[in-house]
């Protein structure tokens, strides 16, 4: 049998220099007697896994309400994708997968039902308590909201799991992590998940557009990315129907940012001469990017998702509908916190009510959110 002992060993022997090891990791706010055979990392995954946040991330809004159809995406499918393109990046990279891996489920747990709508009314209606970042509520889900340990509030995760969480940034993220040491570069596995992050986002969110038929093949020729992705399309493969070549296309797509982020890295690497996780931290910027013309396509298909899908009327219908949702009910229990679960009103004692709302809130579902909002204002609807 395999020890945590002899995965330690295998790391120090064929992982990179500049990859974190689990047995240099600066360890738990809690202290723990360290598992058998499951190194730190590898523990952090599993206790993600089993999480009532990760669970519910199942009926959470990716872009469409999950209502709107099982094929698309979750933000429990896309945390998965993300997962998956990240270990197949660290593996290339030489990097400490079980790391990567373990940020990557745990990177969306603090977000809200109803995707980014639900964000943006809980930033503004928490504005007096400091707003809300759904990193930060992330870091406080697997720090305080998760209740599983009776010696411990929260998943007593490593201090290198919780960094990649607070500092996740994409052109969507952008969180303080002042417990974090703000001035240093996080490590090449928390740099690995955000690349991973905004890949996978904008190819399945291009996927599930084509599907819904908000976007068209036709719409996409003026995307550079997009066109010359397709025109790669081997030419035995050009009478495929259109469900196969959107799914050959969607394919490459990733391969080819994979591979950008792959050759660009390494180049970096290189030419800057990082040998350690320090001289990682103390370096300007990140070394895990795409290179530039990559970058330039990239924000190219961005900006038409932008303009052609997240602003469609059906999508802004969703987001105004959403918004809506998280308003009322926000105001609902705050108005009258006898009607919040009596675990939940528990809270009160050592919380502001704005706060206990908003955590409660915030760990809703798409489907829990409606379902309360039948209870709360529709009279007929059993409470």
């Amino acid at each position: 049998m395999l020890t945590r002992s002899d995965w330690e060993k295998w790391e120090e022997k064929l992982l990179a220099s500049y990859a974190v090891k689990s047995n240099a990791s600066r360890g738990r706010a809690h202290s723990e007697k360290e598992h058998p055979y499951r190194s730190v990392f590898q523990r952090d995954r599993d206790r993600i896994i089993h999480s009532t946040a990760f669970r519910r991330l199942e009926y959470k809004t990716q872009v469409f309400i999950y209502h709107e159809g099982d094929y698309y995406r979750t933000r429990l499918t896309h945390t998965i994708e993300v997962a998956q393109i990240s270990g197949c990046i660290a593996r290339a990279l030489g990097l400490n997968e079980d790391l990567c891996k373990a940020i990557a489920l745990a990177h969306d747990l603090g977000h809200t039902p109803f995707g980014h709508a639900g964000e943006k009314v809980l930033n503004e209606l928490m504005k007096n308590e400091g707003g809300f970042e759904h990193n930060r509520h992330g870091l406080r889900v697997v720090d305080k909201l998760e209740e599983r340990y009776p010696d411990f509030a929260g998943l007593n995760l490593s201090w290198e799991v919780r960094e990649g969480i607070i500092k996740h940034v994409t052109s969507y993220d952008s969180p303080s992590p002042s417990e974090f040491e703000p001035e240093r570069m996080p490590s090449l596995e928390a740099q690995v998940v955000n690349v991973a992050d905004e890949i996978a986002y904008n190819s399945h969110d291009l996927d599930d557009g084509l599907t819904a038929n908000l976007l068209s093949e036709n719409s996409l020729e003026n995307v550079d990315l997009w066109r010359e992705v397709r025109e790669a399309v081997p030419r035995q493969k050009a009478s495929l129907d259109r469900k196969h070549r959107k799914y050959q296309i969607i394919r490459m797509l990733i391969d080819s940012q994979v591979t950008d982020v792959l050759e660009t890295t390494l180049s970096k690497l290189d030419k800057t001469g990082i040998s350690s996780v320090e001289d990682v931290r103390s370096g300007r910027g990140a070394v895990v990017s795409f290179s530039p013309s990559m970058q330039k396509k990239n924000e190219g298909l961005k900006e038409f998702l932008l303009e052609n899908m997240y602003l469609h009327y059906r999508v802004v219908r969703m987001t105004e509908k959403a918004e809506r949702f998280i308003k009322q009910l926000f105001s609902a229990y705050l108005s009258c916190p006898g009607q919040l679960p009596p675990g939940t009103q528990e809270k009160l004692k050592t919380e502001s009510p704005q706060r206990v709302v908003c955590d409660y809130v915030a760990g809703m579902t798409d489907r829990f959110a409606l379902d309360e909002y039948k209870k709360l204002f529709e009279p007929y609807e059993k409470v």
